[in-house]
């Protein structure tokens, strides 16, 4: 049985007190005993697993990043993170008392002890980063992780008080990707009826309306931009959405902007006071966190597991421990996996307003909540900053201006080079759908403003194009995740 509800009443001192007893019981019993990495990396550095007793002893670990994880030269990297048992080290690393209790619990259940540790680690499930720079990386999941995914999914569901007799669809797209099965296996965990149509990939926007339609769920989840597409859609078509109450989303940053146009087109199909939520996961973690019921302006930041996981808050350049509550990077230690595991894994994330704790405002729940003003850097480093006309812009900050201005309908923005000459200068391009009736020369100048002003580049160029080539420009239907901003410039 979870123990959500108990968890949710701690105050921040026995969260920390918790959190230590894990830490020192995990690090000494799972990972150091049975991760080829952690067992070389703690040797190497000599790092006694057992002076590991508080979160304040993390700082002993040295971080990992993404680059750790993949192996240039060595394709099967991610399998030294994978927590591989066997007798001897059992034998070696684990209390005679708890070897001598899964011994009597094997023989009482009718079990061979090697079939029941089989279960808890053994990997049976796989998902994978989307790897849009580098190549996916696996992790892994036993049959013991795979309850923590549906635990987290249930979570979730309480959290966004959807009740048993609801129905839900789940529109993340099919894929070994993290956010589909999270909400599918979550559903199951909480005895909800739940159709996963696979997102527009499998089913096309059409049988997924018409599914919608049937079906009349309370809530749907999905990406931000195919969850507006489909609403846009049903407009269009029409169609009355007043049987939507809850809309779940995740795989994409949801800023209050975007909240405020989805929940007006709502409004206009019936769907009046509908709750919008945020999530946060990263497929590292294999889990993912939401917020709670609020005003869909407000935030009540993502509601985080203790009992799971210690998150702590970095300077990003000098790795420096923040205080509670401060800007910084977030870093992850897993505090109960069995496969792929990650201690102190740097997710290259700028969280604005860090980790809180106290009774929250909205559902009163006493657990940590994290932030929702999160930055990817690691796209960043990527694609988003990037040298456009010599001056250093964070993409980020135009994706917030031009999804705030309520008379675009759709947008796409292009950093390109003069005549495709690596050697010339930038240019950059908006793509615009407009609202119907738009004045498209007063919208323009307004793009112009409002880009120069809050990022000092205008654009060189602002197209208007009908929906249905944006659509197909930002591969709503078609790509796991939109093509919302493009680096078209060649490689000098």
């Amino acid at each position: 049985m979870d123990s959500w509800r108990g968890i949710t009443s701690l105050t921040y001192s026995q969260i920390k007190d918790l959190q230590n007893q894990r830490l020192h019981s995990f690090i000494n019993t799972h990972v150091y005993p049975f991760s080829p990495y952690y067992t070389k990396l703690f040797d190497e550095k000599k790092i006694n697993p057992r002076h590991i007793r508080t979160r304040e002893d993390l700082k002993r670990i040295p971080y990992i990043s993404k680059s750790d994880l993949i192996g240039k030269d060595n394709p099967q990297k991610f399998k030294d993170f994978i927590l591989q048992p066997d007798k001897e080290k059992i034998s070696r690393y684990w209390p005679k008392s708890r070897i001598l209790a899964r011994a009597l619990k094997s023989m009482l259940l009718g079990h061979h002890l090697q079939e029941d540790l089989a279960k808890e680690f053994r990997p049976v499930f796989m998902t994978f980063t989307t790897g849009t720079t580098n190549a996916p990386v696996p992790f892994m999941y036993s049959r013991y992780d795979l309850d923590n995914l549906n635990v987290s999914g249930a979570r979730m569901v309480g959290l966004f008080d959807i009740k048993g007799d609801e129905r839900i669809m789940n529109l993340f797209p099919f894929a070994p990707h993290l956010a589909f099965w999270q909400v599918f296996f979550g559903a199951i965990e909480a005895d909800l009826f739940a159709l996963s149509t696979g997102g527009g990939k499998v089913m096309g926007t059409e049988g997924n309306l018409t599914a919608l339609l049937r079906i009349k769920p309370s809530a749907i989840l999905g990406v931000p931009s195919y969850i507006y597409h489909l609403v846009r859609y049903a407009q269009e078509k029409g169609h009355d959405l007043s049987f939507l109450k809850k809309i779940v989303l995740g795989a994409a940053k949801v800023t209050s902007a975007y909240k405020q146009k989805l929940s007006e087109m709502l409004s206009a199909q019936g769907a009046k006071n509908v709750y919008i939520f945020g999530t946060y996961g990263f497929t590292e973690a294999r889990t993912a966190w939401a917020e709670c019921p609020a005003e869909n302006h407000l935030s009540s930041g993502y509601h985080l597991y203790p009992d799971k996981e210690i998150f702590e808050i970095i300077d990003p350049e000098t790795g420096e421990v923040k205080d509670d509550g401060a800007d910084g990077e977030l870093v992850y230690t897993s505090l109960d996996s069995r496969t792929s595991v990650m201690l102190r894994y740097r997710t290259g994330d700028f969280v604005k307003g860090g980790i809180t704790h106290g009774p929250c405002p909205y559902c009163g729940r006493q657990t940590l909540r994290l932030s929702s003003n999160i930055t990817r850097l690691s796209d960043n480093k990527d694609i988003q900053l990037s040298k456009v006309k010599g001056t250093l812009v964070n993409l980020s900050h135009f994706a917030e201006v031009l999804s705030g201005i309520p008379q675009i309908n759709e947008w796409q923005l292009e950093i390109r080079k003069h005549k495709n000459d690596p050697y010339e200068v930038d240019e950059m391009v908006v793509y615009v759908t407009p609202q119907p009736e738009v004045n498209q020369s007063a919208l323009s100048q307004l793009i112009k403003d409002k880009l120069t002003g809050a990022t000092e580049v205008s654009p060189n160029e602002i197209k208007f194009i009908p929906l249905d080539e944006m659509v197909k420009r930002l591969e709503l239907e078609t790509a796991n995740k939109e093509k919302r901003i493009l680096d078209s410039r060649p490689k000098a």
